[in-house]
């Protein structure tokens, strides 16, 4: 099972890494979560370096997608060499989510039609612009696709592609797991109650 985490050149390393250590919290054979990058190094909004782990082309292939923000989103979305790749996801095959301005790269690519969906302050007159309605909430799905508004929200995604793809109990541990002391369970049962909502009833399912 392949999540690959979509992750371009100004990304912010919030939307990117929580996702990826929570992602990580699943330990079973055959588990693999990456960051795909469009070329071999990335650097994040502060100067992070990182490498690629696999590439946007493997990513549309991969079981599960998050598309992460960053702050050259918009120049994302305006490269015709980035965006050819990445028409190649299909909801119908795979969970694809988007953080924050991810959710303007999925509406660009008409992933959003008839789909509300969640993103950061900043983005959201891009999103609205690109003719897709904006819920002032941290997460919602439809069927295969997700999207979340503001950095910790992350979790959620996370959280959410855990559940589709090894159900309810596996969530629930990997967000224990990170939560803070002391504020545990309160934060699990916050977390889930986000997103046991948008949830199929026979979840776990890739449908």
């Amino acid at each position: 099972m392949h999540i690959a985490i979509l992750t371009f050149e100004g990304y912010n390393e919030l939307d990117s890494l929580i996702a990826l250590g929570v992602l990580n919290r699943v330990r079973t054979d055959g588990w693999r979560v990456t960051l795909a990058t469009p070329s071999p190094r990335v650097t994040s909004m502060n100067g992070v370096v990182i490498e690629q782990m696999s590439t946007l082309e493997e990513a549309c292939a991969a079981d599960a997608v998050i598309v992460g923000s960053g702050i050259a989103t918009r120049e994302v979305v305006e490269d015709p060499a980035i965006m050819q790749v990445l028409r190649g996801l299909d909801p119908s095959r795979q969970l694809i989510a988007a953080q924050c301005s991810g959710a303007l790269v999925l509406a660009r690519l008409g992933l959003l039609d008839g789909i509300p969906a969640c993103t950061d302050l900043t983005t959201k007159p891009w999103v609205v612009a690109a003719g897709v309605e904006v819920l002032n909430q941290p997460f919602y799905a439809k069927g295969n696709i997700a999207t979340a508004g503001g950095c910790l929200a992350s979790s959620y995604l996370a959280a959410w592609i855990i559940s589709r793809l090894q159900g309810h109990d596996a969530a629930e541990s990997a967000l224990h797991y990170v939560a803070p002391v002391g504020e545990k369970e309160l934060y699990v049962e916050r977390a889930l109650g986000n997103i046991t909502p948008y949830l199929p009833v026979s979840a776990p399912a890739l449908v």
